[in-house]
């Protein structure tokens, strides 16, 4: 895996995906919730204080299985999880039937729970920040990977599949 653009110039953004993207979340949850504790964002937290804890636990219970499940499936399957490392075979039954990317779905759905169960508003203003970077940077990476070793079994099922929902 190459941080090199087409022109030769280093992309500082690749260098990313040397970090777990469940950390990615991880950590952009923590900056959020950081600037939450020194500028507090009053009305959006009162909205997600009102939603409840138990509505975000419902939501963040929802995400943890459906990237759960896209894990298990992977394992299941007996292939990696780490971008950009060769697949052994194309996982398309279980979560995969709906999404390409259930374990990335699954994450951003756990994080806008936990930014209900929390009450705080300011992770919910980065999380567009994390989806773009997955979706821009990891995902083309990982699909550039399964193009090379699938061909076109992974074209097909890339015509079939939505890359999120």
């Amino acid at each position: 895996m190459t941080a090199s653009r087409a022109d030769g110039s280093r992309n500082p953004l690749r260098l990313l995906l040397y970090v777990p993207v469940p950390w990615v979340f991880v950590l952009t949850y923590l900056i959020g919730a950081g600037m939450e504790r020194v500028w507090p964002l009053q009305g959006g937290a009162a909205v997600l204080r009102d939603m409840g804890p138990a509505v975000g636990g419902v939501i963040f219970a929802i995400g943890a299985g459906i990237a759960g499940w896209g894990l298990a499936t992977f394992h299941k399957a007996r292939t990696t999880t780490i971008p950009g490392q060769v697949s052994s075979q194309l996982v398309t039954w279980g979560p995969y039937r709906f999404t390409r990317n259930p374990m990335y779905v699954g994450l951003t759905v756990a994080y806008v729970g936990e930014a209900g169960i929390l009450g705080q508003a300011w992770p919910l203003v980065l999380l567009p920040l994390t989806v773009a970077y997955v979706n821009w940077i990891v995902i083309p990476v990982e699909e550039a990977k399964l193009t090379e070793v699938f061909g076109a079994a992974y074209e097909g099922y890339k015509a079939r599949v939505r890359r999120w929902l």
